[in-house]
Protein backbone atom coordinates (compact mmCIF):
# COMPACT_ATOMS: atom_id res chain seq x y z
CA UNK A 1 0.00 0.00 0.00
CA UNK A 2 1.12 3.23 -1.02
CA UNK A 3 0.69 5.80 1.68
CA UNK A 4 2.52 8.77 -0.40
CA UNK A 5 1.08 12.36 -1.35
CA UNK A 6 4.17 13.30 -3.22
CA UNK A 7 6.74 12.30 -5.31
CA UNK A 8 9.02 13.10 -2.20
CA UNK A 9 7.85 9.26 -0.61
CA UNK A 10 6.52 11.76 2.04
CA UNK A 11 3.27 10.44 4.67
CA UNK A 12 0.72 12.18 5.03
CA UNK A 13 1.76 13.61 8.01
CA UNK A 14 5.61 14.47 6.91
CA UNK A 15 7.51 11.18 7.97
CA UNK A 16 9.14 9.73 4.88
CA UNK A 17 7.86 6.19 4.14
CA UNK A 18 10.71 4.18 4.36
CA UNK A 19 8.73 1.55 1.53
CA UNK A 20 8.80 4.50 -0.56
CA UNK A 21 12.23 4.31 -0.66
CA UNK A 22 12.15 1.11 -2.41
CA UNK A 23 9.69 2.14 -4.76
CA UNK A 24 11.20 5.31 -5.96
CA UNK A 25 13.96 5.70 -8.21
CA UNK A 26 15.61 8.03 -6.46
CA UNK A 27 15.39 6.29 -2.67
CA UNK A 28 18.69 4.92 -2.99
CA UNK A 29 20.25 8.79 -2.29
CA UNK A 30 17.89 8.98 0.14
CA UNK A 31 18.79 6.15 1.76
CA UNK A 32 22.13 7.12 2.25
CA UNK A 33 21.72 10.39 3.28
CA UNK A 34 19.38 9.02 5.92
CA UNK A 35 22.04 6.74 6.77
CA UNK A 36 24.78 9.22 6.96
CA UNK A 37 22.63 11.04 9.41
CA UNK A 38 21.94 8.24 11.67
CA UNK A 39 25.50 7.29 12.00
CA UNK A 40 26.28 10.76 12.61
CA UNK A 41 23.69 11.32 15.75
CA UNK A 42 24.59 8.01 17.06
CA UNK A 43 28.20 9.39 17.09
CA UNK A 44 27.26 12.51 18.23
CA UNK A 45 25.34 10.96 21.06
CA UNK A 46 27.76 8.32 22.09
CA UNK A 47 30.97 11.39 22.04
CA UNK A 48 28.59 12.99 24.11
CA UNK A 49 27.87 10.91 26.60
CA UNK A 50 31.68 9.03 27.18
CA UNK A 51 32.52 13.09 27.35
CA UNK A 52 29.85 13.28 29.99
CA UNK A 53 31.03 9.97 31.68
CA UNK A 54 34.76 10.85 31.78
CA UNK A 55 34.08 14.07 33.06
CA UNK A 56 31.74 12.81 36.07
CA UNK A 57 35.00 9.69 36.77
CA UNK A 58 37.74 11.94 36.94
CA UNK A 59 35.01 14.34 39.64
CA UNK A 60 34.06 11.10 41.18
CA UNK A 61 37.42 9.38 40.71
CA UNK A 62 38.92 12.54 42.39
CA UNK A 63 36.88 12.86 45.56
CA UNK A 64 37.06 8.87 46.25
CA UNK A 65 41.10 9.13 45.51
CA UNK A 66 41.22 12.10 48.17
CA UNK A 67 39.26 9.60 50.77
CA UNK A 68 41.29 6.69 50.07
CA UNK A 69 44.34 8.53 50.50
CA UNK A 70 42.82 10.05 54.04
CA UNK A 71 42.01 6.71 54.87
CA UNK A 72 45.42 5.12 54.03
CA UNK A 73 46.95 7.87 56.10
CA UNK A 74 45.09 7.35 58.62
CA UNK A 75 45.54 3.08 58.97
CA UNK A 76 49.15 4.22 58.65
CA UNK A 77 48.85 6.61 61.68
CA UNK A 78 47.15 4.03 64.04
CA UNK A 79 49.90 1.23 62.82
CA UNK A 80 52.58 3.70 63.76
CA UNK A 81 51.38 4.37 67.49
CA UNK A 82 50.26 0.37 67.65
CA UNK A 83 53.62 -0.73 66.72
CA UNK A 84 55.60 1.00 69.48
CA UNK A 85 55.77 4.37 67.64
CA UNK A 86 57.49 3.17 64.52
CA UNK A 87 58.42 6.66 62.49
CA UNK A 88 56.86 7.07 59.38
CA UNK A 89 58.64 6.82 55.78
CA UNK A 90 61.25 9.83 55.07
CA UNK A 91 62.66 10.80 52.31
CA UNK A 92 66.82 10.07 54.12
CA UNK A 93 68.06 11.83 50.39
CA UNK A 94 67.07 15.00 52.39
CA UNK A 95 69.31 14.31 54.82
CA UNK A 96 73.14 14.09 53.81
CA UNK A 97 74.18 10.55 54.87
CA UNK A 98 70.91 9.22 54.48
CA UNK A 99 69.81 8.65 58.24
CA UNK A 100 66.93 9.88 60.35
CA UNK A 101 67.11 13.75 61.82
CA UNK A 102 66.81 11.89 65.11
CA UNK A 103 69.99 11.14 66.88
CA UNK A 104 70.54 8.19 69.06
CA UNK A 105 70.45 8.64 72.57
CA UNK A 106 67.49 11.86 72.20
CA UNK A 107 64.90 11.74 74.57
CA UNK A 108 62.83 12.25 71.02
CA UNK A 109 63.96 9.13 69.16
CA UNK A 110 61.85 6.48 68.56
CA UNK A 111 62.98 4.32 65.54
CA UNK A 112 64.14 1.43 67.19
CA UNK A 113 62.19 -1.56 69.00
CA UNK A 114 61.56 -2.15 72.75
CA UNK A 115 63.50 -5.41 72.60
CA UNK A 116 66.33 -3.60 72.04
CA UNK A 117 66.80 -1.44 75.68
CA UNK A 118 68.85 2.26 75.80
CA UNK A 119 67.91 3.36 72.13
CA UNK A 120 64.75 5.62 72.56
CA UNK A 121 65.70 6.33 75.93
CA UNK A 122 66.98 9.50 77.44
CA UNK A 123 69.63 8.20 79.54
CA UNK A 124 71.40 5.98 76.94
CA UNK A 125 74.60 7.73 76.35
CA UNK A 126 76.60 4.83 74.63
CA UNK A 127 80.26 7.15 75.59
CA UNK A 128 79.80 6.73 79.54
CA UNK A 129 79.67 10.55 79.56
CA UNK A 130 76.66 11.09 81.37
CA UNK A 131 75.44 8.39 83.54
CA UNK A 132 77.74 5.74 84.04
CA UNK A 133 77.11 1.67 82.36
CA UNK A 134 77.87 0.20 85.68
CA UNK A 135 75.71 0.55 89.00
CA UNK A 136 77.01 2.25 92.05
CA UNK A 137 79.95 4.20 90.06
CA UNK A 138 79.24 8.01 89.62
CA UNK A 139 79.31 10.07 86.70
CA UNK A 140 81.31 9.41 83.59
CA UNK A 141 85.04 9.08 83.47
CA UNK A 142 84.84 7.26 86.50
CA UNK A 143 85.78 3.31 86.90
CA UNK A 144 83.20 1.16 86.32
CA UNK A 145 84.20 -1.50 88.98
CA UNK A 146 83.80 -0.89 92.50
CA UNK A 147 87.23 -0.39 94.64
CA UNK A 148 87.42 -3.66 96.08
CA UNK A 149 90.24 -4.03 98.48
CA UNK A 150 91.10 -6.63 101.25
CA UNK A 151 91.14 -6.40 104.72
CA UNK A 152 90.86 -2.66 106.26
CA UNK A 153 88.41 -1.41 108.58
CA UNK A 154 84.93 -0.58 106.70
CA UNK A 155 86.07 0.54 103.43
CA UNK A 156 89.32 0.26 103.98
CA UNK A 157 92.71 -1.06 102.10
CA UNK A 158 95.32 -3.61 103.41
CA UNK A 159 95.94 -0.10 105.78
CA UNK A 160 92.79 0.20 107.61
CA UNK A 161 91.35 -1.52 110.35
CA UNK A 162 89.51 -4.86 110.10
CA UNK A 163 86.41 -4.58 109.02
CA UNK A 164 83.46 -5.76 111.09
CA UNK A 165 80.24 -6.78 109.66
CA UNK A 166 77.97 -5.42 112.30
CA UNK A 167 79.65 -1.54 111.88
CA UNK A 168 77.23 -0.64 109.32
CA UNK A 169 79.79 0.94 106.28
CA UNK A 170 79.72 -0.60 103.17
CA UNK A 171 79.92 0.75 99.76
CA UNK A 172 83.68 1.01 97.60
CA UNK A 173 86.30 0.57 99.64
CA UNK A 174 89.63 2.72 99.70
CA UNK A 175 92.73 1.72 100.91
CA UNK A 176 93.85 4.08 104.21
CA UNK A 177 90.35 5.32 104.52
CA UNK A 178 87.32 4.94 107.19
CA UNK A 179 84.29 4.55 106.15
CA UNK A 180 83.58 5.21 102.28
CA UNK A 181 80.46 7.59 102.63
CA UNK A 182 82.95 10.35 105.24
CA UNK A 183 84.86 11.72 102.12
CA UNK A 184 87.80 13.90 103.01
CA UNK A 185 90.04 12.02 105.13
CA UNK A 186 94.01 11.92 103.62
CA UNK A 187 94.59 8.90 101.77
CA UNK A 188 98.03 6.98 102.67
CA UNK A 189 100.62 7.65 100.70
CA UNK A 190 103.01 4.78 99.47
CA UNK A 191 105.45 5.92 102.13
CA UNK A 192 103.77 5.96 104.88
CA UNK A 193 103.36 3.65 108.11
CA UNK A 194 99.98 2.04 107.58
CA UNK A 195 97.60 1.47 109.82
CA UNK A 196 95.68 -1.31 111.70
CA UNK A 197 95.93 -4.73 110.14
CA UNK A 198 93.67 -6.09 107.28
CA UNK A 199 91.22 -8.73 108.07
CA UNK A 200 91.70 -10.73 104.50
CA UNK A 201 95.41 -11.02 104.06
CA UNK A 202 95.88 -13.77 105.95
CA UNK A 203 98.69 -14.90 103.14
CA UNK A 204 100.82 -12.11 103.56
CA UNK A 205 103.94 -12.63 105.14
CA UNK A 206 108.00 -11.57 105.67
CA UNK A 207 110.95 -13.05 103.89
CA UNK A 208 111.00 -15.64 106.30
CA UNK A 209 107.43 -16.06 106.28
CA UNK A 210 105.91 -14.17 109.29
CA UNK A 211 102.64 -12.71 109.23
CA UNK A 212 102.93 -8.63 109.09
CA UNK A 213 98.95 -7.49 109.41
CA UNK A 214 99.79 -4.18 109.72
CA UNK A 215 101.37 -4.02 105.89
CA UNK A 216 99.76 -2.21 103.55
CA UNK A 217 100.11 -2.22 99.89
CA UNK A 218 103.65 -1.01 98.67
CA UNK A 219 103.96 0.23 102.59
CA UNK A 220 106.34 -0.41 104.91
CA UNK A 221 106.15 -2.97 107.87
CA UNK A 222 104.92 -0.11 111.18
CA UNK A 223 106.38 -2.76 113.45
CA UNK A 224 107.83 -6.47 114.79
CA UNK A 225 105.61 -9.67 115.24
CA UNK A 226 101.79 -9.91 116.41
CA UNK A 227 100.97 -12.90 118.87
CA UNK A 228 97.90 -13.55 116.82
CA UNK A 229 97.71 -14.98 113.55
CA UNK A 230 94.79 -15.57 111.18
CA UNK A 231 94.24 -19.34 111.46
CA UNK A 232 94.32 -21.65 108.50
CA UNK A 233 91.03 -23.25 107.48
CA UNK A 234 89.14 -21.39 109.64
CA UNK A 235 85.54 -21.97 109.47
CA UNK A 236 83.24 -19.61 111.03
CA UNK A 237 80.29 -21.82 111.13
CA UNK A 238 81.86 -24.34 113.15
CA UNK A 239 83.25 -22.01 115.92
CA UNK A 240 80.16 -20.18 116.13
CA UNK A 241 78.35 -23.74 116.68
CA UNK A 242 80.95 -24.01 119.38
CA UNK A 243 80.40 -21.38 121.37
CA UNK A 244 76.48 -22.24 121.19
CA UNK A 245 76.93 -25.26 122.82
CA UNK A 246 79.61 -23.77 125.36
CA UNK A 247 76.71 -21.27 126.63
CA UNK A 248 73.81 -23.85 126.10
CA UNK A 249 72.61 -24.77 129.59
CA UNK A 250 73.42 -23.93 132.85
CA UNK A 251 76.68 -22.19 132.80
CA UNK A 252 79.15 -21.39 130.79
CA UNK A 253 82.21 -23.11 129.33
CA UNK A 254 84.67 -20.13 129.55
CA UNK A 255 87.46 -22.37 128.49
CA UNK A 256 85.76 -23.24 125.02
CA UNK A 257 84.98 -19.41 124.92
CA UNK A 258 89.06 -18.34 125.14
CA UNK A 259 89.68 -21.22 122.83
CA UNK A 260 87.36 -20.07 119.87
CA UNK A 261 87.36 -15.86 120.65
CA UNK A 262 91.23 -15.32 122.53
CA UNK A 263 92.58 -17.59 119.45
CA UNK A 264 91.13 -15.84 116.74
CA UNK A 265 91.90 -12.48 114.87
CA UNK A 266 89.57 -9.48 115.27
CA UNK A 267 88.80 -9.78 111.61
CA UNK A 268 87.54 -13.77 112.32
CA UNK A 269 85.54 -12.74 115.20
CA UNK A 270 83.20 -10.73 113.34
CA UNK A 271 82.96 -13.38 110.58
CA UNK A 272 81.79 -15.66 113.67
CA UNK A 273 79.63 -13.10 115.01
CA UNK A 274 77.52 -13.16 111.96
CA UNK A 275 77.89 -16.65 111.25
CA UNK A 276 76.14 -16.92 114.92
CA UNK A 277 73.25 -14.58 114.32
CA UNK A 278 72.93 -16.50 111.40
CA UNK A 279 72.60 -19.74 112.14
CA UNK A 280 70.77 -19.15 115.31
CA UNK A 281 69.24 -16.29 115.22
CA UNK A 282 70.64 -14.36 118.07
CA UNK A 283 73.18 -11.64 118.93
CA UNK A 284 76.19 -13.24 119.62
CA UNK A 285 77.66 -10.10 121.90
CA UNK A 286 74.22 -10.20 123.79
CA UNK A 287 74.51 -13.85 124.83
CA UNK A 288 77.79 -13.15 125.86
CA UNK A 289 76.72 -10.48 128.08
CA UNK A 290 74.40 -12.39 129.90
CA UNK A 291 76.57 -15.47 129.99
CA UNK A 292 79.81 -13.67 131.51
CA UNK A 293 80.53 -11.80 134.48
CA UNK A 294 83.37 -9.21 135.65
CA UNK A 295 86.89 -8.79 134.40
CA UNK A 296 86.23 -11.82 131.66
CA UNK A 297 83.68 -10.37 130.35
CA UNK A 298 85.20 -6.65 129.97
CA UNK A 299 88.15 -8.79 127.86
CA UNK A 300 86.11 -10.89 125.76
CA UNK A 301 83.37 -7.86 124.98
CA UNK A 302 86.52 -6.07 124.09
CA UNK A 303 88.09 -8.44 122.05
CA UNK A 304 84.11 -8.53 120.12
CA UNK A 305 84.71 -4.71 119.14
CA UNK A 306 86.06 -3.61 116.02
CA UNK A 307 89.95 -1.69 116.50
CA UNK A 308 88.56 1.93 115.67
CA UNK A 309 85.39 1.27 117.88
CA UNK A 310 87.18 -0.08 121.08
CA UNK A 311 89.85 3.12 120.57
CA UNK A 312 86.47 5.18 120.54
CA UNK A 313 85.12 4.39 123.30
CA UNK A 314 87.88 4.42 125.28
CA UNK A 315 88.84 7.66 124.69
CA UNK A 316 85.08 8.67 125.12
CA UNK A 317 85.31 6.85 128.71
CA UNK A 318 88.39 8.54 129.61
CA UNK A 319 86.81 11.76 128.90
CA UNK A 320 83.36 11.18 130.09
CA UNK A 321 82.12 12.05 133.60
CA UNK A 322 84.11 14.06 136.20
CA UNK A 323 87.94 14.58 135.92
CA UNK A 324 90.21 12.71 132.77
CA UNK A 325 91.79 10.13 132.01
CA UNK A 326 94.90 11.49 130.34
CA UNK A 327 97.14 8.44 130.18
CA UNK A 328 94.71 6.94 127.96
CA UNK A 329 94.45 9.87 125.71
CA UNK A 330 98.33 9.99 125.61
CA UNK A 331 98.70 6.40 125.16
CA UNK A 332 95.87 6.09 122.02
CA UNK A 333 96.88 9.39 120.38
CA UNK A 334 100.62 9.18 120.22
CA UNK A 335 100.67 5.50 119.16
CA UNK A 336 98.37 5.29 116.32
CA UNK A 337 99.21 6.09 112.47
CA UNK A 338 97.85 9.15 110.69
CA UNK A 339 95.31 6.77 109.33
CA UNK A 340 94.31 5.11 112.16
CA UNK A 341 93.90 8.41 114.05
CA UNK A 342 91.11 9.37 111.47
CA UNK A 343 89.34 6.30 111.57
CA UNK A 344 89.18 6.79 115.48
CA UNK A 345 87.70 10.33 114.81
CA UNK A 346 84.85 8.94 112.60
CA UNK A 347 84.06 6.49 114.49
CA UNK A 348 84.12 8.61 117.56
CA UNK A 349 81.48 10.87 115.85
CA UNK A 350 79.44 8.05 114.31
CA UNK A 351 79.25 6.53 117.89
CA UNK A 352 78.58 9.19 120.33
CA UNK A 353 77.77 12.10 117.60
CA UNK A 354 80.24 14.23 118.94
CA UNK A 355 83.83 15.65 117.25
CA UNK A 356 86.46 14.12 119.00
CA UNK A 357 88.75 17.01 118.60
CA UNK A 358 86.37 19.20 119.94
CA UNK A 359 85.91 16.95 123.00
CA UNK A 360 89.73 16.75 123.81
CA UNK A 361 89.65 20.99 123.76
CA UNK A 362 87.30 20.58 126.44
CA UNK A 363 89.09 18.56 128.43
CA UNK A 364 92.22 19.67 128.53
CA UNK A 365 94.09 22.74 128.67
CA UNK A 366 97.08 24.46 127.93
CA UNK A 367 100.08 23.04 125.93
CA UNK A 368 99.03 19.47 126.77
CA UNK A 369 95.86 20.61 124.52
CA UNK A 370 97.60 22.06 122.07
CA UNK A 371 99.91 18.50 121.57
CA UNK A 372 96.38 16.52 121.78
CA UNK A 373 95.33 18.58 118.94
CA UNK A 374 98.45 18.67 116.97
CA UNK A 375 98.01 14.64 117.10
CA UNK A 376 94.28 14.26 116.14
CA UNK A 377 94.82 15.80 113.55
CA UNK A 378 96.62 12.74 112.13
CA UNK A 379 99.07 14.55 109.93
CA UNK A 380 102.20 13.47 110.72
CA UNK A 381 104.93 12.74 107.92
CA UNK A 382 105.33 8.96 107.55
CA UNK A 383 107.41 9.11 105.01
CA UNK A 384 110.52 7.60 106.44
CA UNK A 385 112.91 10.18 104.43
CA UNK A 386 115.54 11.30 106.54
CA UNK A 387 117.42 14.61 106.15
CA UNK A 388 120.54 15.33 108.41
CA UNK A 389 121.45 18.53 108.01
CA UNK A 390 117.74 19.23 109.02
CA UNK A 391 118.00 17.25 111.44
CA UNK A 392 120.82 19.27 113.30
CA UNK A 393 119.01 22.53 112.92
CA UNK A 394 115.82 21.41 114.44
CA UNK A 395 117.97 19.89 117.49
CA UNK A 396 119.42 23.16 117.67
CA UNK A 397 116.22 25.08 117.40
CA UNK A 398 114.88 22.50 120.33
CA UNK A 399 118.34 23.41 122.53
CA UNK A 400 117.24 27.37 121.89
CA UNK A 401 113.68 26.49 122.67
CA UNK A 402 114.40 24.94 126.35
CA UNK A 403 117.75 25.01 128.02
CA UNK A 404 119.15 27.88 126.26
CA UNK A 405 117.22 30.53 127.18
CA UNK A 406 114.53 31.48 130.18
CA UNK A 407 111.41 29.82 130.13
CA UNK A 408 110.71 27.62 127.08
CA UNK A 409 108.51 27.50 123.79
CA UNK A 410 106.64 24.99 124.37
CA UNK A 411 104.86 25.15 120.64
CA UNK A 412 108.52 24.74 118.67
CA UNK A 413 108.69 21.46 120.67
CA UNK A 414 105.34 20.34 119.62
CA UNK A 415 105.38 21.65 116.01
CA UNK A 416 108.77 18.98 115.70
CA UNK A 417 107.99 16.36 117.74
CA UNK A 418 104.04 15.82 115.77
CA UNK A 419 104.93 16.54 113.10
CA UNK A 420 108.09 15.00 111.54
CA UNK A 421 108.43 10.98 110.91
CA UNK A 422 109.81 8.54 113.41
CA UNK A 423 113.34 8.00 111.30
CA UNK A 424 113.36 12.03 111.38
CA UNK A 425 112.89 12.44 115.19
CA UNK A 426 115.32 9.39 115.66
CA UNK A 427 118.08 11.82 113.69
CA UNK A 428 117.01 14.98 115.58
CA UNK A 429 117.36 13.11 119.12
CA UNK A 430 121.06 11.92 118.92
CA UNK A 431 121.41 15.31 117.44
CA UNK A 432 120.37 16.89 120.66
CA UNK A 433 122.44 14.48 122.22
CA UNK A 434 125.25 16.18 120.70
CA UNK A 435 124.83 19.46 120.82
CA UNK A 436 123.57 19.08 124.61
CA UNK A 437 125.32 16.31 126.02
CA UNK A 438 122.26 14.82 127.18
CA UNK A 439 119.38 13.14 126.42
CA UNK A 440 116.28 15.01 124.90
CA UNK A 441 114.16 13.30 127.53
CA UNK A 442 116.10 14.93 130.28
CA UNK A 443 115.81 18.11 128.60
CA UNK A 444 111.80 17.71 128.87
CA UNK A 445 111.91 16.58 132.17
CA UNK A 446 113.31 20.02 133.12
CA UNK A 447 111.56 21.89 130.81
CA UNK A 448 107.70 21.13 131.02
CA UNK A 449 105.53 19.31 133.86
CA UNK A 450 102.53 17.80 134.28
CA UNK A 451 100.30 15.94 131.36
CA UNK A 452 102.57 17.84 128.69
CA UNK A 453 105.44 16.37 129.82
CA UNK A 454 103.91 13.06 129.80
CA UNK A 455 102.72 13.21 126.79
CA UNK A 456 106.00 14.66 125.03
CA UNK A 457 107.78 12.13 126.69
CA UNK A 458 104.76 9.23 125.23
CA UNK A 459 106.03 10.71 121.72
CA UNK A 460 109.92 10.07 122.65
CA UNK A 461 109.00 6.41 123.87
CA UNK A 462 107.49 5.73 120.92
CA UNK A 463 109.64 7.06 118.43
CA UNK A 464 112.36 5.17 120.28
CA UNK A 465 111.20 2.15 120.75
CA UNK A 466 107.71 1.23 120.48
CA UNK A 467 107.81 -2.48 122.19
CA UNK A 468 109.76 -1.56 125.39
CA UNK A 469 107.22 1.76 125.47
CA UNK A 470 103.85 -0.85 125.50
CA UNK A 471 106.07 -3.20 127.91
CA UNK A 472 106.72 -0.66 130.21
CA UNK A 473 102.33 0.27 130.03
CA UNK A 474 102.03 -3.56 130.73
CA UNK A 475 103.93 -3.79 133.70
CA UNK A 476 102.95 -0.12 135.30
CA UNK A 477 99.22 -1.86 135.07
CA UNK A 478 100.06 -4.62 137.46
CA UNK A 479 102.68 -3.80 139.85
CA UNK A 480 101.98 -2.29 143.46
CA UNK A 481 98.87 -3.38 145.02
CA UNK A 482 95.65 -4.16 142.89
CA UNK A 483 95.45 -4.27 138.98
CA UNK A 484 94.66 -1.70 136.86
CA UNK A 485 92.72 -4.14 134.57
CA UNK A 486 91.14 -1.84 132.62
CA UNK A 487 94.37 -0.60 131.09
CA UNK A 488 95.87 -4.45 130.91
CA UNK A 489 92.63 -5.55 129.02
CA UNK A 490 93.08 -2.62 126.57
CA UNK A 491 96.66 -2.83 126.06
CA UNK A 492 96.45 -6.90 125.71
CA UNK A 493 93.90 -6.79 122.87
CA UNK A 494 94.94 -3.79 121.07
CA UNK A 495 98.48 -5.35 120.63
CA UNK A 496 97.91 -8.84 119.88
CA UNK A 497 97.36 -8.47 116.38
CA UNK A 498 100.77 -5.94 115.95
CA UNK A 499 103.48 -6.20 118.40
CA UNK A 500 102.90 -8.56 120.90
CA UNK A 501 105.40 -10.77 120.73
CA UNK A 502 108.01 -8.19 120.29
CA UNK A 503 105.97 -6.55 123.54
CA UNK A 504 106.09 -10.27 125.30
CA UNK A 505 110.11 -10.66 124.54
CA UNK A 506 110.97 -7.34 125.67
CA UNK A 507 108.54 -7.16 128.80
CA UNK A 508 111.28 -9.63 129.14
CA UNK A 509 114.23 -8.06 128.67
CA UNK A 510 113.23 -5.25 130.94
CA UNK A 511 111.90 -6.87 133.81
CA UNK A 512 113.64 -9.91 134.14
CA UNK A 513 110.12 -11.92 134.29
CA UNK A 514 107.95 -13.14 131.79
CA UNK A 515 105.00 -11.14 130.87
CA UNK A 516 102.78 -14.38 131.40
CA UNK A 517 103.99 -14.66 134.69
CA UNK A 518 103.51 -10.90 136.17
CA UNK A 519 99.40 -11.80 134.81
CA UNK A 520 99.65 -15.01 136.56
CA UNK A 521 100.54 -13.38 139.75
CA UNK A 522 98.04 -10.03 139.25
CA UNK A 523 94.90 -12.08 138.15
CA UNK A 524 92.65 -15.68 138.28
CA UNK A 525 90.16 -17.61 136.59
CA UNK A 526 89.08 -17.41 133.34
CA UNK A 527 90.17 -13.67 133.12
CA UNK A 528 93.91 -14.70 133.66
CA UNK A 529 93.85 -17.68 131.01
CA UNK A 530 92.06 -15.17 128.55
CA UNK A 531 94.95 -12.81 129.03
CA UNK A 532 97.77 -15.47 128.30
CA UNK A 533 96.06 -16.73 125.75
CA UNK A 534 96.45 -13.10 123.82
CA UNK A 535 99.97 -12.76 125.01
CA UNK A 536 101.11 -15.95 124.20
CA UNK A 537 99.21 -15.96 120.67
CA UNK A 538 98.02 -18.93 118.91
CA UNK A 539 101.17 -20.34 116.94
CA UNK A 540 102.13 -21.88 120.27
Amino acid sequence: MNLTDDSHGRTSDGRFSRTNFTDEPHGRTSRMIYCTFTNFKMSLRKFITSGIQDVLDNKLGGLSGNKQQQQQQSNNSSSSLNSNHQPPQQDYNMNPGGYPNQPYGNAGYRGMPPQQPGYGNAEYDPYGQGQAPYPGSGGGGQHPYPGGNQGGYPGQGGAGYPQPPQYGFAGNQQGGDYPPQQPGYPQQHHNQQPSYPPQQSYQQGGPQGGFFPNQGYGQPVMIGTPSLFPVPGFNANADAEVLRKAMKGLGCNNSKVISVLCQRTNGQRQEISKAFKVMYGKDLIKELKGELHGDFEDLILALMDAPAIYDAKQLYKAMDGLGTKESVLIEIMTSRTNAQIQQVRDAYKMLYKKDLERDLIGETSGHFKRLLVSLCAGGRDESNQTDPLRANQDARRLYQAGEKRLGTDESTFNAILASQNFNQLRMVFEEYQKVSNHSIEKAIEAEFSGDVRDGLLAVIAVVRNRPAYFAKLLHDSMKGLGTRDNDLIRLCVTRAEYDMADIRNMFQSLYRTSLENMIKGDCSGAYKEGLIALVNGNRG
